[in-house]
C-alpha cells in the first residue's frame, strides 16, 4: 500500500491544555494527546484503522489558511 498524506488541524483544549488533532473533511479522523509526538503517533493509528475499511470519502477538501484583518 503506498503512503498517503494528510493535513491535520491542531489545536489546544482551553480546559484541559491537551493537544487535538483532527482532519478535515475526514469523519473519524481525530485524536488527543498531551505532546505532539503524541498526537502524531494518535494520528496515525486512528488514520490506519480508518483507512483499513477502504478508501475514505471525504466530506471536505483542506484548501489553507488565511488571516483576516479586522
Amino acid at each position: 500500500m503506498a503512503m498517503r498524506t494528510f493535513t491535520a488541524i491542531v489545536e489546544r483544549c482551553p480546559e484541559t491544555g491537551w493537544l487535538v488533532g483532527y482532519v478535515p473533511g475526514f469523519p473519524g479522523a481525530h485524536a488527543q494527546a498531551e505532546t505532539l509526538e503524541e498526537l502524531r503517533a494518535n494520528l496515525r493509528e486512528v488514520l490506519a484503522m480508518l483507512l483499513e475499511d477502504g478508501e475514505p470519502t471525504l466530506e471536505a477538501e483542506f484548501i489553507g489558511t488565511q488571516a483576516v484583518c479586522v
